[in-house]
């Protein structure tokens, strides 16, 4: 991975992943809080919009519970890496698409380590790890896209899904949770926003999607800039 680092603390967002959150997230998180609280319902919105893109040389970075790679179609020739901070999230997405034979890496995207080589993929996902990461978008997104854009093909995509900060106007139970997250450390994204998202992403593509869908910010970023 690139050399760029972001210095600051990524375990909280991380070690929430036990294997009893695990075992509620697709209920909990993908469920009740995307369909309530995020106002971006998991089966209509983000499935289809993870499916779009998924190529058959794919890197899925913060893979949560393995959900949506469970639930798309195989590829011929199906190559699948998964990249995540912490081993039960590894362990449990693997072995949801063991048929597939997934690589399993182990290593901090803001603090990357090179666990993942040289290797470049035709479509790298990152659905709702920027909101889990601390920092305000200016300062964890360029570090993100710029490493994660270095291992993109001249053709490939990168695309993904966050819950916006304070400025999303979100609802009782949003901001109940927002107020929740960010203060354990699960979420740093009080301060994220549609604008500093899709400016940290024209900053490493020059060619860039965003939109909004209830509280959350969808993209699509292709042609990584040198």
């Amino acid at each position: 991975m690139s050399k760029q680092s972001y210095h600051v603390n990524t375990q909280d967002g991380a070690a929430v992943y036990s294997d009893r959150v695990l075992k509620i997230y697709d209920w909990w998180v993908l469920g009740f809080s995307n369909r309530l609280a995020w106002k971006c319902p998991t089966h209509t919105v983000l499935l289809p919009f993870f499916r779009q893109y998924l190529s058959s040389n794919h890197l899925d970075v913060g893979v949560g519970s393995g959900f949506y790679l469970a639930n798309s179609p195989d590829h011929p020739g199906q190559k699948l890496t998964l990249l995540d901070l912490n081993d039960n999230s590894l362990k449990a997405a693997g072995a949801r698409i063991a048929h597939l034979q997934p690589t399993l890496v182990r290593d901090d995207v803001l603090q990357p380590g090179g666990a993942i080589g040289d290797n470049r993929f035709d479509s790298i996902s990152l659905f709702y790890l920027l909101h889990c990461l601390p920092g305000n978008m200016a300062g964890k997104a360029p570090t993100v896209f710029a490493t994660l854009g270095s291992h993109l093909t001249a053709d490939g995509v990168l695309y993904g899904a966050t819950i916006l900060g304070d400025e999303a106007n979100h609802n009782w139970l949003g901001r109940r949770l927002m107020n929740l997250y960010n203060r354990k450390g699960i979420f740093g994204n009080n301060r994220d926003t549609l604008t500093s998202l899709q400016s940290a992403l024209s900053e490493r593509f020059a060619k860039v999607a965003v939109w909004q869908t209830g509280k959350v910010a969808l993209f699509r970023a292709q042609m990584p800039l040198p």
